[in-house]
């Protein structure tokens, strides 16, 4: 008890979710702040969980004709005033490039020298500067559909940051795609977020609920946005992933224009979609615990850990051929497209190796000493039980079990996550049962996932947004047609709207 309350981590959920969030992130060794205010530096085990999540999910893309393209990290200032609604989204959040080079002032310090005759922006995303490419490989409905994906950093000047939710730069990766007809465009958009939901839910054992933005929420210049929303262990929504119908207004802007079948010139109907490294900002506050992280196994930059029990003044020769046996025997053994991978740890550090590997949330533990080798057995921990939960396993049986194993935790994982959110999801009719949900809902608890009525006026959204810091995070695709009145005013609805506190 005492080796676990030493090393848990401080403050605890409940008693500072805002904080464990930070000291997960820094005990787990995933990042750091940077010395760039806003910015962080992604250590190697952080770094790796965005790789797996990069590789797994670009394959998805590619399963649907997406090809990979890059773009320049500079954006003209007159291609965002192209399309005006999307320039003033983005307005506040942009970093400007004003000059190419620096020079030795008066007083021997470096200045800004040589000003751009005119500015460059850097991109916060990329519509635009894709769009002038669009238009000029776009001539003939032969040359749609243009099905295209970057993996890039963006720069979005943020005041307010947080490590993997919110940072000045940012990794992610954002799909293009320009079509002949809205249908089409209309069916890309919502086959991305399908592919979002799927991939989050299945890899990151994140449950979402899709939806479509109001109309205030939606992207700067968009037709229509849809989205991913999953709820946070202090009951807060993440947004974990959008995808946008442009309509026309991007390719009026970059004058993507076409000749159809019947000769007639047309303007190409666009989508944009992305995710970002906030998803593994979601999937530490959906699954860590006090104990530190816990990495779901389809994205765990290693599976397994082996821990040799070795004695300073002893030969440990038998122990360590035996760990380097057992990992070569797991990685021999295919885990969802991956061998499985393996580290082992024989730093002779004592008990404080088997919490490391705790606090960084890696799936399996196993610890082999003198015993375990003479009785060919293995003592075997799971990050999805309590840290002091060991069993004695038969190697063999281990062995041939591992891949059931890790899906067992992936499972797990999920069903705790959606029950978590089963129990902390409501529906409501009346302006006093919201009020109080809400009202003083702090610390750990951000009140809940809310099914109410709303009656469409952007009034009344914003209202409750003033008065209980609550958005509407998106209308929920499964949420059926039923009258009632709205939350707010009292006024007919139609349907209920999912609403929260959220990030």
């Amino acid at each position: 008890m005492g080796a676990k309350n030493k090393t848990a981590i401080t403050p605890t959920r409940e008693e500072d979710y805002a904080q464990w969030y930070q000291e997960i992130i820094k005990a787990s060794d995933m990042a750091e702040n940077s010395p760039v205010r806003g910015c962080m530096v992604m250590k190697p085990w952080g770094y790796a969980i965005w790789e797996n999540i990069m590789n797994q999910m670009d394959a998805e893309f590619k399963k649907t004709g997406v090809k990979n393209a890059y773009f320049p990290l500079f954006i003209p200032l007159s291609y965002l005033e192209k399309e005006a609604e999307h320039v003033e989204g983005f307005a506040k959040e942009c970093a400007v490039v004003t000059h190419h080079k620096l020079e030795k002032g008066p007083d021997g310090k470096l200045v800004p020298a040589g000003e751009l005759a005119e500015p460059l922006i850097v991109r916060p995303t990329s519509e635009t500067i894709i769009g002038e490419s669009m238009s000029r490989w776009t001539s003939s409905y032969r040359d749609l559909p243009i099905l295209l994906n970057q993996w890039a950093n963006v720069v979005r000047w943020e005041m307010r940051t947080r490590m993997f939710l919110r940072t000045s730069e940012f990794l992610w990766q954002e799909g293009h795609t320009a079509h002949a007809t809205r249908e089409e465009a209309v069916k890309r958009t919502l086959q991305m977020l399908d592919l979002y939901a799927n991939f989050v839910q299945d890899r990151l054992a994140m449950p979402v609920i899709k939806g479509r933005k109001s109309e205030s929420e939606r992207f700067p210049g968009a037709d229509d946005t849809t989205c991913i929303e999953a709820m946070m262990q202090d009951r807060r929504a993440l947004q974990a992933g959008t995808s946008h119908f442009l309509g026309q207004n991007f390719a009026k802007g970059s004058d993507i224009r076409f000749q159809n079948e019947d000769g007639q010139e047309q303007f190409a109907w666009t989508t944009s979609w992305g995710t970002s490294t906030r998803m593994i900002g979601g999937m530490i506050m959906v699954h860590s615990d006090d104990d530190g992280l816990v990495v779901p196994p389809r994205i765990a930059p290693a599976h397994v850990v082996i821990l040799p029990i070795v004695k300073k003044d002893q030969d440990n020769s038998q122990v360590l051929e035996s760990a380097d046996a057992l990992k070569a025997a797991l990685n021999e053994k295919m885990y969802h497209g991956r061998a499985v991978e393996v580290e082992i740890d024989d730093r002779d550090i004592g008990g404080a190796r088997g919490w490391d590997w705790v606090k960084k949330g890696i799936p399996v533990r196993v610890e082999l000493g003198p015993r375990d080798v003479a009785a060919d057995t293995v003592f075997v921990a799971r990050r999805d039980r309590e840290a002091g939960q060991k069993e004695s396993v038969d190697r063999e049986t281990f062995i041939n079990t591992i891949t059931d194993t890790l899906d067992q935790i992936q499972q797990v994982l999920f069903d705790r996550a959606l029950a978590f959110q089963k129990e902390n999801t409501f529906h409501v009719d009346t302006w006093q049962a919201f009020e109080e949900i809400y009202k003083d809902a702090k610390g750990a608890h951000n009140g809940a996932f809310v099914y109410a009525h709303w009656c469409g006026s952007r009034d009344c959204e914003e209202r409750i947004k003033k008065e209980l810091s609550v958005t509407i995070r998106c209308i929920p695709f499964d949420s059926s047609k039923e009258a009632g009145k709205c939350i707010c005013c009292d006024k007919p609805s139609e349907q209920r709207v999912l609403f929260a506190k959220a990030y």
